[in-house]
């Protein structure tokens, strides 16, 4: 097994295989198939068939000696350009990705399709979208996002996330939100506005941070369920009917 020391040789696109033989033609020297297949333990066929591996990446090499190939291995210096070849190959790949390869897929996305929602639930789902909020508010430019919230759900919100409010404000994340019921705290960077409540009116929670809308509803009493949809049209949408209802309050 490459254990130990020699692990990091299959970051470099060599095989376990490949290390046992590489290992055992720089143990011996120039060596025939028969001896580092003995010294390897591995059978001749695939033995030759993994020098030839080893020959085709610059690690070994062979000269005949009679009727017979001799291998050796080549300066374990080789192994410094193999990565660095594939060092220089993967910064390429980054590159591709970054300039051409990404945005040519979300380009040839649709604008919506199931794999845009994204279901969650318990504690864990509203602490991920509340870190979602802040991550996504964060690298927009007026840094901000809205909410409509119910008063049932308010005291359930920040349970899992309690220090949501002051990283928020760390941030410079402006929010604006409608308050249906009474209640909710003041808090920097935050404006509010009310709506009056039913007494049955159902715990929910919905914020639009463009180009997403995320929904938090509780079930079985204080257990959250959450949604985020990823589209720009629905989110807009959302943002359109939040403003206009902003206007009038």
């Amino acid at each position: 097994m490459t254990t130990g020391r020699f692990e990091s040789l299959a970051q470099l696109g060599l095989n376990e295989r490949q290390v046992t033989v590489y290992r055992a033609l720089h143990k011996l020297g120039p060596a025939s198939i028969r001896e580092v297949a003995a010294e390897s333990g591995i059978n001749r066929g695939t033995t030759y068939e993994t020098l030839k591996q080893l020959a085709a990446k610059g690690l070994a090499s062979y000269f005949p000696k009679g009727r017979r190939r001799v291998f050796q291995a080549e300066d374990p210096e080789r192994l410094l350009s193999l990565g660095e070849s594939r060092q220089q190959a993967l910064a390429q790949a980054m590159e591709d990705l970054r300039k051409d390869i990404i945005p040519a897929l979300k380009q040839s996305r649709t604008e919506f399709s199931p794999g845009n929602v994204r279901f969650y639930e318990g504690d864990d789902g509203v602490e991920l979208v509340l870190r979602d909020i802040l991550d996504s508010a964060e690298r927009t430019d007026h840094r901000s996002y809205s909410v409509i919230s119910t008063r049932t759900l308010r005291q359930h919100l920040y349970r899992p996330f309690p220090n949501f409010t002051r990283q928020r404000v760390q941030r410079g994340i402006e929010v604006r939100v409608i308050a249906v019921g009474e209640g909710g705290d003041d808090a920097e960077l935050a404006e509010r506005k009310w709506l009056p409540a039913s007494d049955n009116a159902d715990a929910s929670y919905i914020a639009i941070y463009p180009p997403k809308v995320a929904m938090i509803t509780l079930v079985d009493e204080n257990y959250p369920v959450v949604v985020i949809i990823n589209s720009a049209a629905i989110a807009s949408t959302q943002q359109l009917l939040f403003d206009t209802l902003w206007g009038f309050l």
